[in-house]
């Protein structure tokens, strides 16, 4: 018997992909989510991703759908049971950046809405199906124990008035995977809150520059940037157990960013 299944949202790119090849590396079987998923194009997006989870010896079940319309999220799971059975990790990694930078006094309800649907909403109500799935596993007498990973950021609790809607949508997450974790705690499914600093993403290529600078000025500890197998170690840490006496724990994948100094 594998090691499980982990379903991981926002998969086709970035965090979300190192996250799948990590787990994939550590024997999981992947259900890779985004909102394209295109079996022709196998130089990157979902297949790209399914094929490198396949050469480290795994299965992987690449789906479509969109996790800000509500109505995507039946048929997303019922891929994943359909093919697995179960759930046994749910990585929350899906999200996106405003469109444009602007000022919490300019912020539009446009800019606002998209944001909070993609990052906050959609997770909420998703891993609210999902959790529901997991509950009827454990009362069925799976053998495994389900746990739920939410990727957040290092902005749950670092302001940045000029993209304040992303800043919110991952302090309401932040408090989601509080909310889960004492709601999923008497199931034996742990729930845990990863929190990624200055990470080389397509998300943050377009600061750069900005970003090298504040690094190279001392912003980090830990004076590099961070990486998505930086964040995909630190979820196949969480998947292998090493956490498994700190539900609710809150860890920041960020260089040293969150530690006070004077």
């Amino acid at each position: 018997m594998g090691k499980g299944t982990a379903f991981i949202t926002g998969a086709a790119r970035g965090i979300g992909r190192g996250i799948a090849l990590a787990l994939a590396g550590h024997g999981y079987d992947i259900v890779a989510a985004a909102t394209q998923a295109d079996p022709l194009n196998t130089s990157k997006g979902l297949y790209e991703v399914k094929a490198r989870v396949e050469e480290l010896g795994c299965q992987c079940l690449p789906v479509a759908g969109d996790l800000a319309r509500l109505e995507d999220h039946p048929g997303m799971i019922r891929a994943a049971l359909d093919r697995f059975g179960a759930i046994d990790v749910l990585v929350n990694n899906a999200g996106v950046a405003p469109l444009q930078r602007m000022d919490i006094l300019d912020c539009a309800e446009e800019s606002y809405d998209r944001v909070m649907g993609i990052n906050l909403r959609g997770p909420f109500f998703f891993t609210q199906a999902v959790a529901r799935e997991m509950v009827r596993h454990v009362e069925s007498g799976g053998a495994r124990k389900p746990m739920i990973i939410f990727i957040t950021s290092v902005s749950s609790d670092t302001a940045s008035p000029n993209r304040a809607e992303y800043c919110i949508s991952k302090a309401g997450l932040s408090m989601a995977a509080q909310n889960f974790a004492v709601r999923l705690a008497d199931y034996g499914i742990n729930v845990y809150d990863l929190r990624p600093g200055i990470t080389a993403t397509d998300m943050t290529e377009k600061v750069k520059e900005k970003y090298d600078k504040l690094i190279a000025e001392g912003l980090l500890l830990q004076k590099r940037w961070g990486t998505p197998e930086d964040v995909g170690k630190a979820v196949a840490a969480l998947a292998e157990g090493y956490f498994d006496y700190a539900t609710g724990a809150v860890i920041e994948i960020g260089g040293g960013m969150g530690v006070k100094r004077f």
